[in-house]
């Protein structure tokens, strides 16, 4: 019934995905330089709390605003962000930086050229 591992007598296995990810640059999902895509999910095998992860992408153009309905962390990798919040908060992010971003924050995330990161969201896969 949704768990992943309802017989605790059992040992539990992983998932692997191999090669799933060939590039770097996702489906757009907004304006025109905004790109996201989902790799992997456990929406399949634990219905109750699943987590997707993926990749984002944004590249030189209109800022993309958006609001979380799901906790979300993100890992930059490439490039920068320029990311506030409603808050006040502002970073330049670059590789390495990691962000929490919980259920009912407006992010607004900005790039002088380009930037690549690496989410885990608290969500089903393609509920972003």
């Amino acid at each position: 019934m949704g768990s992943i591992a309802e017989d605790t007598n059992k040992p539990v296995a992983f998932n692997y995905f191999g090669k799933a990810q060939k590039t770097f640059k996702p489906p757009l999902i907004a304006n025109e330089n905004a790109y996201l895509g989902d790799i992997a999910s456990s929406d399949k095998s634990d219905t109750n709390s699943p987590i997707t992860s993926g990749f984002y992408r944004l590249e030189k153009g209109t800022p993309l605003v958006y609001a979380y309905t799901y906790h979300e962390m993100k890992i930059i990798l490439e490039g920068s962000f320029d990311i506030s919040d409603e808050a006040g908060n502002k970073v330049h992010a670059e590789p390495g930086d990691v962000f929490y971003f919980p259920k009912g924050a407006k992010i607004t995330f900005t790039t002088e050229d380009y930037g690549l990161a690496f989410y885990t969201g608290a969500r089903k896969e393609g509920a972003a």
